[in-house]
């Protein structure tokens, strides 16, 4: 019986649940934003103007993952009156993928209006995420700051990305507040917290403002600066942000640095020299209130009728027509860590999917685009994350935000390889060239040295754990540089890994092996000398180069062990038999052989000589050794999707 059928309801059930899930987060999301408009009562209860620079605070709430940063936002637009008071939970995450895992994704603004000492301040925050894989958007979101709110959760002590964001903040030059979050709960410990904290950042525990999860905490901008800027100068402004309204076009977050922005006014970007008029502007509080006018220091979000969304470019500067300024540095282009092939699941679909890559890449321009075909699975793209949850999250948008159905292939990285040869230089061009598809490695023969990423990992984990921790970093080719004590029962360890090595399952295996008390962080650290091999799989002798795959010479036989199994579960049996086998220059290091279906030619045979039956079965394996030499093995594009996922 034809699966077609089957397959086919089964599809359309899985949509209808998806559409239904899209449609309750929207309902719930509209929920809270009437109430928001509803208290807002459609326009600002304040002027602009009243709010000169020195009566301006700009930062941002960096913290580890879970540590308190939306509550923290949540309740500052409690106290200012920026939303009626009541169940308020993740106000500023307003993508449904946010509500879903309970972290924040994107960075968020808000512009809130406090009284202190009777004087009006205009508080413009952003709520960061925690995790290691949007480090982007805490260092794009820090430069439209003046200082930082650093949040530690009292119970759990300094973490892994506790530490990266505070460099990251140092860095900058940013005013570091240093907060210790949840010192009401029963596990808390305070004193030992502040210990980790002058350790590590040289904080003394009488710098550290100490509250409880439901204290109304206010007093944190008064230790922030106030912005260097003046609304007298001519206009200069740059974007740090920007997304893709379905209605409104691209929406852009802007920082005005110098003068005034005003509806109406023609503005040109520095970096392609192009001229938009400004349709509407404003500011986010919470939501999108129109203002008509922005002034120095404050932070906002403008509409400019970009017919294209590559316009749109980050940390890009602009000012008024012919009014040229000196532009501002921007940001630094982020360097994709991981890289996936995205295919749509019908290539009918691929137009669709295209649309919905360009969109999302305007609210997310940490990822690296570009194009890549496969003979099993069509036309697509392959795309560049900063990680594994980065690329989980970029997929689950795609299907909630665009209902765009792919398929996302296993996860690779880029590896650096050096070749010789006058022909091999004038083909590629270059003597060091970059893979990021397996299947385009040169020969062998033609590379000399083999190069692959390593980055720089943190891990912070209870000292008792250590002889395990020590094991699974040295089990992953980790390096161990450096040791320290935190306190009296932490310790901070300093590993030197390859990337590849850290992709799939070893954060899962950190967490059971210390049940769940480590917390690991990593940065770039660039390319080291090592040995590669290229693993190629056939069928039947036929090579399949969806499967190819480069790894560690000292892992090649174990990887390519695991990918023959999972092919045997995977690929349909036939009338004859298939061989699987893994090569490495030809030769075999792994082997499976899914069996034939087998008809039983004697079942007619009662009885007689038994030269009948054997006639009967050499017949037979004639038949299937000439079929296995003219028959096609059809692999059904849903085996490629489970061999090829992680």
């Amino acid at each position: 019986m034809s699966q077609f059928w089957p397959r086919l309801l089964a599809h359309r059930w899985q949509r209808q649940f998806r559409l239904l899930a899209k449609l309750r987060s929207q309902s719930k999301s509209l929920r809270t934003s009437s109430q928001l408009l509803q208290h807002q009562s459609g326009s600002l209860s304040f002027k602009l103007e009243d709010f000169p620079v020195e009566r301006i605070r700009n930062f941002s709430i960096i913290a580890h993952v879970d540590h308190g940063k939306s509550t923290l936002a949540d309740r500052l637009l409690e106290i200012t009156g920026t939303i009626p008071m009541g169940d308020n939970k993740q106000v500023l995450d307003r993508l449904q993928v946010e509500r879903e895992r309970g972290i924040t994704v994107k960075a968020q603004t808000a512009s809130l209006v406090h009284e202190h000492n009777g004087t009006k301040y205009l508080l413009n925050l952003i709520d960061t995420p925690g995790h290691v894989d949007f480090h982007y958007e805490v260092s794009r979101s820090l430069a439209a700051c003046d200082g930082v709110v650093l949040l530690v959760d009292a119970n759990q002590g300094v973490q892994a990305q506790t530490v990266a964001n505070f460099y990251l903040a140092f860095e900058q030059n940013l005013k570091i507040i240093p907060v210790l979050n949840k010192i009401d709960l029963k596990n808390a410990q305070p004193e030992v917290v502040l210990e980790q904290m002058r350790n590590l950042f040289d904080i003394e525990p009488d710098e550290v403002l100490k509250v409880i999860s439901s204290s109304r905490f206010y007093s944190c901008y008064t230790y922030v600066p106030n912005p260097r800027y003046d609304r007298l100068q001519p206009l200069k402004a740059f974007v740090f942000d920007s997304w893709y309204d379905q209605f409104k076009g691209v929406v852009v977050h802007i920082a005005i640095c110098d003068g005034v922005a005003k509806k109406g006014d023609r503005i040109t970007y520095a970096s392609s020299g192009k001229t938009y008029e400004i349709t509407e502007i404003g500011i986010m509080h919470p939501t999108q209130v129109p203002s008509d006018v922005l002034y120095a220091g404050q932070v906002g979000y403008a509409m400019m009728n970009m017919r294209n969304t590559d316009e749109a470019k980050i940390g890009d500067t602009f000012f008024h027509e012919n009014k040229r300024v000196q532009p501002l540095p921007g940001f630094k282009d982020a360097t994709p860590m991981v890289f996936a092939g995205m295919f749509p699941t019908d290539q009918s679909e691929f137009p669709q999917m295209r649309n919905a890559i360009e969109k999302l890449t305007l609210n997310d321009r940490s990822v690296q685009v570009s194009v890549d075909n496969s003979p099993a699975l069509g036309q697509g793209y392959r795309l560049g994350f900063l990680g594994l949850l980065h690329m989980d999250v970029f997929n689950q948008r795609l299907e909630q935000e665009f209902d765009a159905s792919v398929i996302m292939t296993a996860p690779n990285v880029a590896y650096k390889m050096k070749i010789m040869g006058e022909k091999n230089l004038k083909h590629w061009g270059t003597d060091f060239i970059t893979v990021l598809n397996p299947c385009l490695m040169p020969d062998p023969a033609i590379i000399t040295e083999y190069q692959e990423p390593m980055v720089d990992g943190t891990i912070i984990t209870p000292a008792d754990y250590l002889d395990s921790i020590t094991a699974l970093s040295l089990n992953r080719r980790g390096q161990l540089k450096d040791q320290s004590y935190i306190d009296d029962s932490r310790v901070m360890l300093r590993v030197l890994f390859p990337l590849s090595e850290i992709l799939v399952e070893f954060f899962d295996e950190l967490k059971s092996l210390t049940s769940g008390y480590a917390s690991f962080d990593y940065e770039d650290a660039g390319y080291q000398l090592t040995e590669l091999v290229k693993v190629n799989f056939y069928l039947n002798d036929k090579d399949v180069e969806e499967l190819t795959m480069i790894c560690h010479v000292s892992r090649a036989r174990e990887t390519a062990r695991k990918v023959c199994l999972k092919l045997k579960d995977t690929v349909p049996r036939q009338q004859f038999v298939i061989s699987i086998q893994a090569k490495v220059n030809q030769k075999v290091i792994a082997r499976e052989n899914i069996k034939a279906y087998r008809k039983d030619v004697t079942a007619k045979c009662y009885g007689g000589d038994i030269s009948r039956k054997t006639k009967l079965l050499k017949r037979q394996a004639e038949g299937k050794k000439r079929l296995r030499k003219i028959g096609n093995i059809d692999v059904p594009k849903d085996a490629f999707i489970k061999v090829l996922r992680k």
